[in-house]
């Protein structure tokens, strides 16, 4: 019985040891890119053809390193927010080129703080902030321009969050999940829900966002499962659309853009020089 009694004791110190362990490291599982080299200076690093390095300054005083494209006269902006563990760049140059530079969107792609680039420390209060920097920064640099909220997993809740926010034509969700919490669960089914301070509840605050989602996920994610967008779109409602895709968490993107581009164009009413002519009168 002793014997029984000290192997209880010791499976318990052992999970105790792995909860403080969660607990003080989750924002390093939840922000890997954060952690990751910081060494690399916005200077370095390259742009595509007419992308700009920029800098967005936050309200609690942050400093973000940017991307940035100018949308044609009375066209629209592309804010994106990449996934945990990615960055900008790639963001950029997509929505620079193909459909949407032919649809003359311009770009706002952002490094969130603790990336590379970027001052601070990552946190979900943090990147909801960089997120409402970023879409006042497009605002400042192309008054007027309807401004379309896309991320890619994480990015995704950032873009949640911000559409809760401030107006925007729709939400171009890839890869997202309905809750931090939800996908926690799946990943440590063990671990007291009370121990994750960064929740990200897309679920409810998709709820409150009226405008057009579309959400792109793979059937072979192994990162977020599919189920997870399933909620998403469930909780967003009628406005939403889900196409579930033959891929896995990276390979969908982009997949839809042929089609996500003028279906959100579309939204701006007006063509991008008619609108423009609209404007100068």
């Amino acid at each position: 019985m002793r014997i029984m009694a000290l192997g209880a004791l010791a499976i318990a110190l052992l999970y105790a040891l792995a909860l403080g362990a969660l607990a003080a490291f989750q924002r390093h599982l939840i922000y890997p890119g954060a952690y990751a080299t910081r060494a690399q200076r916005p200077a370095d690093r390259a742009a595509s053809p007419g992308i700009a390095a920029a800098s967005v300054r936050t309200r609690d005083g942050e400093s973000l390193f940017a991307l940035w494209r100018a949308p044609r006269p009375g066209c629209g902006v592309v804010l994106t927010f990449h996934g945990n563990g990615s960055r900008p760049e790639p963001h950029a140059a997509r929505f620079a080129s193909g459909a949407w530079a032919a649809g003359g969107w311009g770009v706002l792609a952002i490094a969130y703080r603790g990336y590379a680039g970027s001052s601070g420390s990552p946190s979900e209060a943090g990147l909801i902030a960089d997120g409402i920097a970023a879409y006042l920064e497009a605002g400042r640099r192309a008054p007027g321009a309807p401004i379309l909220l896309h991320g890619h997993s994480l990015g995704a809740a950032v873009a949640v969050a911000v559409a809760e926010r401030a107006p925007h034509l729709g939400l171009y969700l890839e890869a997202p999940f309905d809750s931090m919490a939800a996908l926690v669960r799946l990943r440590v089914p063990l671990a007291p829900g009370l121990l994750l301070r960064d929740t990200y509840r897309s679920d409810l605050r998709i709820a409150r966002t009226a405008e057009p989602v579309l959400i792109v996920h793979g059937l072979a994610d192994t990162i977020v499962p599919v189920k997870l967008a399933h909620r998403l779109a469930a909780a967003a409602g009628p406005s939403a659309r889900l196409e579930v895709l033959a891929g896995d968490h990276v390979s969908i993107l982009g997949a839809r853009d042929a089609a996500a581009e003028p279906f959100f164009r579309a939204r701006i009413g007006e063509g991008c020089e008619a609108r423009a002519a609209a404007l100068a009168r």
